[in-house]
């Protein structure tokens, strides 16, 4: 279809009325289907023919409209913004792909909202265009009670941030970093390590993580007299790892805990390059990773990984799920897990 002057008419999306004609049952049929909602309703053989009709029109339900008929919004909003997301690594798109899964199964829509802001109140605001039942914030800028006001004035039920510190007005998921830091930090120095290095990733997004981890190994050396931990600046690239091994004579170090196992498996190769000798020997660089990925275990000498034992992505989106229904229910902190070693031929 085109318009007084040529030009191409946007198509006109087809709707519920039509999917109802198609199939020769009512619109509210075809409501109950396509929102889950069919069971002890409507027959296996009408379900059928209004799946087929809107599958031949290429019909979607209107999210807006439906949250509207509902009395509450279906979006859950997780904000991590798309140029620091790949630096978070397998783990967190493994718990994406499960957390949406599960939210999906609740009735909800999760949504990964990748735009960056430059306060707690503009990222606030561009949340709240969306509308969402709840929000989950992964990633810097962290809320404040302003904020989160805002969220909860716009219709928000549920407002969820990393901890810590805990948030005015918000619940906290809480899986404590620093504790990671302890953990390798209390290895490497059983195993007689005295000058570690610890990794701070310089990709943007991800300093909420490093700082933690590294108070932790400095938590753990406090009990060692002369003990000394080094923050080491590293980027995700080949060169920023070269450029560290080729001072590394000069740093005077004996171990590093590597953020993860990511950036342990590049330092690790150009460590490895420049010469160096990787393990738990004399003389030898003692390197240990974190997320125990299947593929730092395949290194040789394997990495040493501090493992985290997380609570299911599907129990995480029934918390959601419980806060956005009860959306008077008071912040509390939700621990998320714990960590520990294992340890491999790395250390």
């Amino acid at each position: 279809m085109t318009d007084a002057v040529g030009r191409r008419a946007a198509p006109t999306a087809p709707t519920s009325a039509a999917v109802a004609h198609r199939a020769g049952v009512s619109r509210a049929t075809v409501s109950y289907v396509l929102n889950g909602q069919a069971a002890g309703r409507v027959g296996e053989a009408a379900q059928a023919r209004v799946r087929a009709a809107a599958e031949e029109l290429g019909y979607v339900p209107h999210a807006a409209a439906r949250s509207l008929r509902a009395g509450r919004g279906s979006i859950v909003l997780l904000a991590a913004p798309a140029d620091t997301a790949p630096a978070f690594g397998p783990l967190f798109s493994a718990f994406l792909a499960g957390f949406q899964s599960a939210l999906h199964r609740l009735g909800y829509t999760g949504v990964l909202h990748g735009a960056a802001a430059a306060s707690p109140m503009a990222a606030a605001r561009a949340w709240a265009e969306l509308r969402p039942a709840a929000v989950l914030t992964l990633h810097e800028p962290a809320l404040d009670a302003p904020a989160v006001e805002l969220l909860r004035r716009a219709g928000t039920a549920a407002v969820l941030t990393h901890g810590p510190p805990a948030i005015p007005g918000a619940h906290t998921l809480l899986l404590d970093q620093e504790e990671a830091g302890l953990r390798a930090g209390t290895h490497l120095l059983g195993r007689g390590r005295r000058r570690i290095g610890v990794v701070r990733p310089a990709e943007a997004g991800l300093a909420a993580f490093a700082g933690p981890r590294l108070a932790g190994v400095r938590a753990a050396a406090a009990g060692h007299p002369g003990a000394e931990v080094r923050p080491l600046d590293l980027a995700l690239t080949e060169e920023s790892a070269a450029a560290l091994a080729a001072v590394w004579p000069d740093l005077g170090l004996d171990s590093v805990f590597a953020y993860n196992d990511e950036y342990a498996m590049l330092l690790m190769r150009a460590l490895q390059d420049a010469g160096h000798t990787i393990g738990g020997g004399h003389g030898r660089i003692a390197v240990v990773g974190a997320d125990d990925l299947l593929l730092a275990r395949l290194l040789r000498p394997r990495l040493t990984s501090v493992r985290a034992e997380i609570t299911p992505p599907d129990r995480i989106a029934a918390l959601v799920d419980t806060l956005i229904r009860h959306p008077g229910t008071a912040p509390a902190t939700h621990h998320l897990g714990t960590f520990h070693i294992e340890a491999r031929e790395s250390t």
